[in-house]
């Protein structure tokens, strides 16, 4: 066992001197010592709970023959991180998270592993551990929140940031948004939407590295207290069958992930993280793959803020395994993979009815014919851009319209509530990618005050930073090459036009060639936004959005 090098040998007395000061007993130390990283803490929703989950998993490792040890992990509210300085400090929080994940269970030599994330970094940052390591592992997350009710409709966290933008408008009182703010998240667990940690834990599930259920039983279920148990002996039957995260995060793995993305209609930000984690697994994940997938895959789900169905009801209608298995009816998926489960894609798959056709389209009536997610170029964006195709209505799928140019969220966002931004703008957000921010901050606000302000389906928003899974309409973020390091989104001035069309995967600025490298002559780096700490360093470290920011040295 791995963990033989701090438990066996004359060598190891003092190693074992200190097991003996945490309370283990020999007959423990003869165990595989089993790593249970535990997400939880009392500032986000999505973890409050992840204490009796990282509780159950303790159990479980203990009947499948292991010795459990908990130890901690980060995690950032991104809902409470913003629209303020915050947001700089949750995409970066990933790679914090996967650094000292990778340093915990090796420095203490862990045999395997059970991940317990839930909310938006944690679970990518988790992801990457895990590849990084290659023990065995299981995931587990904490499970979704269920939708909130306002006047007789389920609402989630994006309807809450829409009112403040209705209110701005006029058309919300004070009391109505009061309402919203009582009701709209009315239980533990990540945000009922179709945002980015349950996109994310959706994912984890398509990949093969969770359980059944994973990202969709409601984390007030007793039902996911019974998942946390059974994750904890599946892990210790991994153990034994040395299945490791690298057997199963192949390329083929991260393919299907893909498919079952455009399936779902994920978050962008999962363009974001399956690169990122592929990188760690050895896989050269590259975003342009995206639109062959979405070109051959129907978009069969529009969870919010897609549509009006939540993560709950996908779990009643069957869950991730259900969207696999409809998928899986056009041969569309690989199904000879191994899971953390011991089995295959196709034998968990097997058998997964479809129960509410009108939470989960039947393969042959989809929402559309093609994926959930598009990755679009052009001379805006020469190394991609993402937009979430699902959630864009269709008069703005194509659309041309003047640049309102803004160098930073705060500034875009008093113009939108201001009443300046009008029917046709393309709202331009630059300067808030990875470097630029520096941390590439979610621009929920701005989109919702667009959306808020009933400009949903006439104004787009363009920036080199990311959204919110939250965010709906023609939001395109992860404009590569970004502002900070001379991308043409540096170079656009206010009134220029741009030309997005989402079917033909195009974002062009209508200026020539000349033009644009005459202002490229003229363009100069601006100073750090941030010198000091933590961003500062990441600043010197990150690559672009098109490569899923990843960290090198230069």
């Amino acid at each position: 066992m791995k963990s033989d090098a701090v438990t066996k040998g004359m060598q190891q007395a003092p190693h074992r001197s200190l097991f003996n000061a945490l309370g283990l007993t020999p007959e423990e130390l003869d165990k595989p010592l089993v790593g249970i990283v535990s997400s939880y803490n009392e500032i986000v929703p999505g973890h409050m709970n992840l204490d009796k989950i990282v509780e159950a998993v303790k159990l479980g490792v203990a009947m499948g023959g292991g010795t459990p040890i908990v130890f901690p992990a980060i995690a950032v509210c991104d809902g409470i991180a913003m629209g303020h300085v915050g947001m700089k400090y949750s995409l970066v929080t990933r790679d914090l998270i996967a650094d000292s994940t990778e340093c915990m269970a090796l420095a203490h030599q862990f045999d395997a592993l059970v991940m317990v994330p839930n909310c938006d970094k944690n679970v990518p940052g988790l992801l990457m551990a895990a590849a990084r390591i290659n023990v065995p592992t299981v995931f587990v997350s904490g499970g979704p929140m269920l939708a909130g009710h306002v006047k007789g409709q389920k609402r989630s966290l994006s309807s809450m940031f829409e009112a403040v933008g209705a209110h701005a408008a006029g058309t919300m009182t004070e009391e109505d948004v009061r309402e919203f703010e009582e009701k709209t998240c009315p239980t533990c667990g990540s945000c009922s939407g179709m945002y980015t940690a349950n996109s994310m834990n959706c994912l984890t599930e398509a990949l093969g590295m969770g359980l059944g259920g994973n990202g969709t039983i409601p984390a007030v279920y007793s039902e996911r207290i019974k998942l946390a148990k059974h994750a904890g002996m599946q892990v210790m039957e991994m153990f034994r069958r040395n299945i490791r995260p690298r057997d199963i995060m192949t390329e083929k793995a991260f393919l299907n992930a893909l498919t079952v993305d455009m399936a779902l209609g994920c978050s962008t930000n999962s363009m974001l993280h399956l690169p990122a984690i592929a990188h760690e697994a050895g896989v050269d994940l590259n975003m342009e793959v995206a639109n062959e997938m979405s070109a051959k895959t129907p978009n069969l789900c529009h969870l919010a803020p897609a549509g009006p169905t939540y993560m709950e009801d996908l779990n009643e209608a069957g869950g991730v395994y259900a969207v696999m298995n409809e998928l899986n009816k056009k041969q569309l998926l690989y199904t000879d993979l191994i899971t953390v489960t011991g089995k295959t894609i196709g034998e968990n798959i097997a058998g997964c009815a479809n129960r509410n056709p009108e939470v989960i389209r039947p393969i042959d009536n989809p929402y559309s014919e093609i994926g959930g997610i598009a990755v679009l170029k052009g001379n805006l964006a020469p190394d991609t851009a993402v937009v979430k195709r699902s959630a864009v209505v269709p008069e703005m799928m194509t659309h041309e319209g003047p640049a309102r140019v803004f160098d930073c969220e705060e500034d875009a966002i008093d113009a939108i509530k201001g009443g300046r931004i009008v029917a046709g703008d393309v709202v331009v957000i630059r300067y808030e990618g990875p470097k630029g921010g520096p941390g590439m901050r979610e621009m929920l606000n701005p989109t919702s005050a667009i959306a808020g302000m009933g400009l949903g389906a006439s104004v787009a928003l363009i920036t080199d930073g990311r959204f919110s899974g939250a965010s709906r309409g023609a939001s395109i973020g992860h404009v590569s090459p970004e502002a900070a390091v001379g991308g043409p989104i540096a170079l656009v001035e206010e009134g220029d036009r741009i030309r997005i069309d989402i079917p033909g995967n195009r974002l062009e600025v209508l200026v020539s060639d000349e033009e644009m490298a005459a202002r490229k002559e003229k363009w100069q780096p601006r100073e750090p936004r941030v010198t000091t700490g933590y961003l500062a360093r990441y600043a010197k470290m990150v690559t672009s959005g098109n490569r899923g920011a990843v960290l090198e040295m230069k």
